[in-house]
């Protein structure tokens, strides 16, 4: 396959999530729509998309900081996510999933980046 990013468990984590959050934020009132929830879906496709963008990176170094920059944005998206969650946009049980399934992403991000990373020395 020639974009093989799609193969990836850890890209497709990512995208299960974003619909899940998509579905999500249709709880969320009205005058949050170009705010918490436009944010929060910019920060979950930044984790997604920078890991695609840095799979065909011309050096693994560079590859590396793509990933960093997916896991950077995944802690944007719990902070969202934590703000719904004061806010009573999503109640207890909402939250801990979404932060269960952020936390899976995460590991496997940070799994993949020490990889890229080991391979660089």
């Amino acid at each position: 396959m020639f974009f093989r990013f799609m193969t990836w468990p850890v890209y497709n984590s990512a995208k299960d999530l974003r619909k899940e959050i998509r579905i999500l934020t249709k709880k969320f009132p009205r005058q949050e729509q170009y705010c918490l929830t436009s944010q929060l879906w910019r920060a979950m496709d930044s984790v997604i998309l920078n890991i695609a963008e840095g799979a065909y990176r011309s050096s693994d170094k560079d590859f590396a900081r793509f990933l960093n920059n997916s896991i950077s944005s995944l802690n944007e998206v719990v902070a969202c996510i934590d703000l719904a969650f004061d806010e009573k946009y999503i109640n207890k049980d909402e939250f801990d999933q979404i932060l269960s399934k952020t936390e899976n992403i995460a590991r496997q991000l940070m799994a993949f980046y020490a990889k890229v990373r080991r391979s660089i020395k």
